[in-house]
């Protein structure tokens, strides 16, 4: 299986492009700062947009696969949003799966990509 990432690095300047990602997205990724409570806000604005333009293009009872990543958990004593309201943000959006990472110690990086890769596998019934 290959992967195509995109990164918006969740910048204001980059909302205009998001909706032509979307529409060849078979699944998403959205993280978040577990250091900075603003980030988790953010990931509510761009899941609008993310769904809005996928929801204009699916297939009927068709359903996105998306994870959202806490990051920095190598800066758990910095933490200002709880692991129970992450995942109480997840199943209010319902999304997929939620894992917390660090890119500095590569702790469940790898993880992420796997359980994406599966759920896309597991959908198209090759697992």
């Amino acid at each position: 299986m290959t992967l195509q990432l995109w990164d918006f690095g969740g910048e204001d300047r980059f909302r205009f492009i998001l909706p032509k990602y979307v529409s060849g997205s078979s699944g998403g990724i959205f993280m978040y700062d577990i250091t900075r409570y603003s980030t988790l806000k953010n990931i509510k604005d761009w899941l609008e947009i993310f769904r809005e333009e996928y929801t204009s293009r699916k297939q009927p009872g068709e359903a996105l696969p998306i994870i959202m990543v806490g990051g920095k958990k190598d800066l758990e004593d910095k933490r200002s949003i709880p692991g129970y309201e992450a995942k109480k943000f997840v199943r209010t959006q319902n999304l997929y799966a939620y894992e917390e990472c660090s890119a500095k110690t590569g702790e469940n990086v790898e993880l992420i990509f796997e359980e994406l890769s599966r759920e896309l596998l597991r959908r198209i019934n090759m697992i």
